[in-house]
């Protein structure tokens, strides 16, 4: 979905302006080395074989569906330095509410803590408003004990608990 009021935000903190923007092809695999820094996710999260066709795949999948955006953040050099995907969810609950799902929210290591995270979610809550979303949600590991504080400071509430099942994919 493209609105032109959210194709481009700008957060004027500690060594920026950082631009938010639609991600792009050539934006895969700094989004990927984003996901790979993470003590959780960095032994799922890998091009050191530099094969970037799975990620590629995904992000195509990503772009073309409507109701996705997968953002980046640039720094004044171009270096992407935050990402975030969003989805809009329609739902028959809650009087047929439309929620955003905030997934794979990343900030460099290095501006950890200067501001950016918080700019983000703001923006991501503003989009998911725009769309008529009455609901926000996210999930976070539960081990990500920084995270949820991050969080709850900007009104996010834990309500629920979250299940995962891994699927095993076999090949034909």
């Amino acid at each position: 979905m493209t609105d032109a009021a959210f194709d481009r935000a700008v957060f004027d903190r500690a060594g920026g302006p950082y631009t938010l923007r639609r991600a792009r092809t050539e934006d895969v695999a700094a989004i990927v080395g984003l996901l790979a820094d993470d003590r959780l996710r960095s032994a799922e999260e890998s091009t050191a074989d530099g094969d970037l066709a799975p990620y590629l795949a995904a992000f195509a999948a990503i772009d073309s569906a409507p109701d996705q955006l997968l953002a980046v953040v640039e720094d004044p050099t171009g270096r992407v330095v935050a990402t975030q995907q969003l989805t809009v969810l329609p739902g028959l609950a809650r009087l047929g509410a439309t929620r955003l799902q905030i997934e794979a929210v990343r900030v460099s290591a290095d501006l950890r803590g200067n501001g950016l995270g918080s700019e983000m979610i703001t923006w991501a809550v503003d989009y998911g408003r725009a769309r008529g979303c009455r609901l926000v949600q996210l999930t976070s590991d539960s081990s990500r004990t920084d995270a949820h504080r991050f969080y709850r400071r900007l009104g996010f509430t834990s309500s629920h608990v979250g299940f995962k099942l891994a699927l095993n994919i076999r090949e034909p």
